[in-house]
């Protein structure tokens, strides 16, 4: 591979292979020591296409939840069994993977400028920006951008636009799976908000059970599903429909925590 060979936003791979391995030797312990990512579902990664796949998931944390997936997807394309045991895996990486952020959060310190050169393909926000509610149209280029990921390899998005549980889908999400059409590939994410601050960046708490579930892909009538049932489906898909709400009792809730705490038992076999 020529040293300067760039992908379609400009980017030169052989950095973006650097700083991919970079942030995950730093990271790797996040999932695997200081915590435990708990994995289900990796065999499907690796029956994915190379291209055009677009990932779902809720989002708990800015950054954290990317990082995961970065791992997660890397381990199994080498072969790991719901696990990211040795890291070997991330020195040859796969490096058409993208996420979709907005470009507020990635213009917002040096940190996520970096992060964005590894994979964002940057949007504004329509319906929100500098903390203020908004309304303004959305950018043709924002959209071609991301069909320019899809065209390149993968993409992963948080379809609510938010770290906020329960919140609705952007339709937005169901118009680029209409034009696109991708493979669309569900997740489901759990306890990142507990072990990681908003933007995913510090350590807040030690021992908790992480889990990521990875979902068969969506069926999709690409050509007769309306963008209405597309966003009722994603909604179920990745848990946030509000079917999935249960109001707990504080007292019940924290015999829960304790007891999701507890299931960490089958690390030792690490």
């Amino acid at each position: 591979m020529p040293i300067f060979k760039r992908n379609p936003f400009g980017h030169i791979l052989f950095l973006k292979r650097w700083l991919v391995r970079l942030f995950g030797v730093v990271s790797h312990g996040r999932y695997r020591r200081f915590n435990r990512l708990q994995i289900e579902g990796s065999e499907i990664i690796r029956e994915l296409p190379e291209t055009n796949v677009l990932f779902v998931s809720n989002h708990q944390t800015y950054f954290a939840d990317v990082a995961a997936m970065f791992h997660v997807f890397n381990a199994s394309l080498k072969g790991r069994v719901d696990s990211l045991k040795n890291i070997g895996y991330i020195w040859n990486p796969k490096l058409n993977i993208y996420y979709v952020a907005a470009s507020e959060t990635m213009k917002s310190g040096l940190l996520p400028k970096i992060f964005a050169y590894v994979g964002s393909v940057s949007i504004e926000r329509t319906w929100r920006s500098a903390g203020k509610n908004i309304n303004r149209q959305v950018k043709q280029s924002d959209i071609s951008n991301i069909g320019k990921a899809l065209n390149d390899g993968w993409v992963i998005t948080f379809p609510q636009g938010t770290t906020k549980p329960f919140k609705p889908i952007r339709r937005g999400t169901a118009h680029i799976i209409k034009t696109y059409k991708p493979i669309v590939v569900p997740i489901v994410i759990d306890g990142f908000r507990r072990s990681f601050d908003k933007k995913g960046l510090l350590i807040k708490k030690r021992n908790v059970l992480q889990s990521m579930v990875i979902k068969k892909p969506m069926k999709i009538d690409y050509e007769n599903d309306t963008i209405d049932a597309i966003v009722k489906r994603i909604e179920m898909e990745i848990e946030q429909h509000p079917s999935f709400l249960k109001v707990t009792p504080p007292e019940e809730y924290k015999k829960s925590e304790e007891a999701l705490n507890k299931q960490r038992s089958f690390w030792d076999v690490y």
